[in-house]
């Protein structure tokens, strides 16, 4: 106790001296739950937006879209539920029937002395990156097979094999948890006029993509016996055909069928035939393409007929003996039953019909004889 000028000072001895260190604890305490909290409604936030918002739903049903076109298609009914999983597939194929039965007026200019060059661009995007070949003459195209009874062949062998100035891979194929031989195709398989391999009936639909005797390209769902008729020379199946008389079919980036390495076949007005290989799966390089992507590039490019084929890990370009392009394979190119080869004689070119005498209707697609099948 102390006395100064009168007054009398008695210290408060039920306030006892602050702990040095003990108010910073609590402050960092409460620094602690304040961030927890707000990663937890952080969280839950990004979960309604995701589930129940539309921009979070078109997000959440892009991601399940380029889960279907990968050999994880299941995964994505954890995003969507396996009902609208099931109901999304049946849906796109519908869709893309649909689309192939668009009447092609097949309006092509082609001059009978077109330029025999074959040149290649890069071409970006904001996601991905690829490569377009101009093949300025479309008779120089053929479709050409694997030659191994068995087994598909990858598209460099084939192009080396044959001499070809260039190829992409070709149509769909038989392909067991993705992992199969490559040999049985899906569809049609059509080589210089002839008719080399059918899962369907000579009147029965199936979706095309090719070019005929006059170097139209020709698709859309045809007929076995009509593809014959009209003179189509070379042809695989795939789908869809996504531009038909200039105008594209596909209407928004929802509609694209997910996000993946792409390969396309398109004609502009002169004649030329460009193939557009994007690459994919790769962070930090290239992500890959919807077919909305693809469609708007196309049409930048002047194409008035555009379809789409064999995708994902087995999309390839080769030229000048050379791979193009980053495969999104970590097994190196895959081995496949068909491709678009280019040729400075093409009517020089023979394609024998490697499934003549095999029973394709029980041929095991799972086993690979000759090579380990990459993916």
């Amino acid at each position: 106790m102390s006395t100064y000028r009168g007054y009398t000072y008695v210290p408060n001895k039920a306030a006892p001296t602050p702990t040095p260190g003990r108010k910073p604890k609590r402050r960092k305490h409460r620094i602690f739950g304040y961030i927890a909290i707000m990663m937890l409604l952080t969280s839950l936030g990004g979960v309604l937006w995701f589930y129940f918002t539309e921009s979070g739903t078109n997000l959440r049903y892009t991601l399940a879209d380029t889960l279907i076109t990968t050999q994880h298609r299941d995964y994505a009914k954890y995003l969507i539920g396996q009902d609208q999983l099931n109901r999304r597939v049946d849906d796109y194929l519908k869709k893309f029937d649909a689309m192939g039965l668009e009447k092609d007026n097949h309006n092509i200019q082609i001059s009978p002395l077109s330029n025999n060059t074959v040149q290649v661009e890069q071409v970006t995007g904001k996601k991905f990156k690829g490569y377009l070949m101009y093949v300025h003459n479309p008779k120089m195209i053929r479709v050409v097979t694997t030659n191994i009874v068995g087994q598909g062949e990858q598209i460099l062998s084939m192009v080396k094999r044959t001499g070809a100035l260039a190829g992409v891979n070709g149509g769909a194929f038989d392909d067991p948890n993705y992992d199969g031989n490559g040999f049985k195709p899906a569809g049609i398989v059509m080589s210089g006029g002839k008719l080399l391999y059918s899962d369907v009936g000579m009147g029965d639909p199936v979706n095309v993509v090719g070019i005929d005797r006059n170097g139209v390209m020709v698709a859309g769902r045809y007929k076995p016996s009509e593809l014959l008729r009209i003179g189509v020379k070379d042809a695989v199946t795939f789908q869809p055909r996504f531009i038909v008389n200039g105008k594209g079919l596909v209407k928004n980036e929802a509609d694209g069928w997910g996000i993946a390495p792409r390969t396309c076949m398109a004609q502009s007005k002169d004649g030329t035939i460009m193939f557009l290989v994007i690459d994919g799966r790769q962070p930090g390089y290239s992500i890959g393409a919807t077919l909305y992507d693809a469609q708007q590039l196309l049409l930048e490019k002047g194409a008035v007929t555009a379809a789409n084929l064999d995708g994902g890990s087995s999309s390839v370009l080769v030229k000048d003996n050379q791979l193009v392009n980053r495969s999104s394979s970590s097994y190196g190119m895959r081995y496949l039953p068909t491709a678009f080869l280019v040729f400075d004689h093409p009517d020089q070119v023979e394609v024998p019909n490697v499934w003549a005498g095999i029973d394709m209707n029980h041929f095991n697609s799972s086993v690979k004889p000759f090579a380990k099948n990459s993916k």
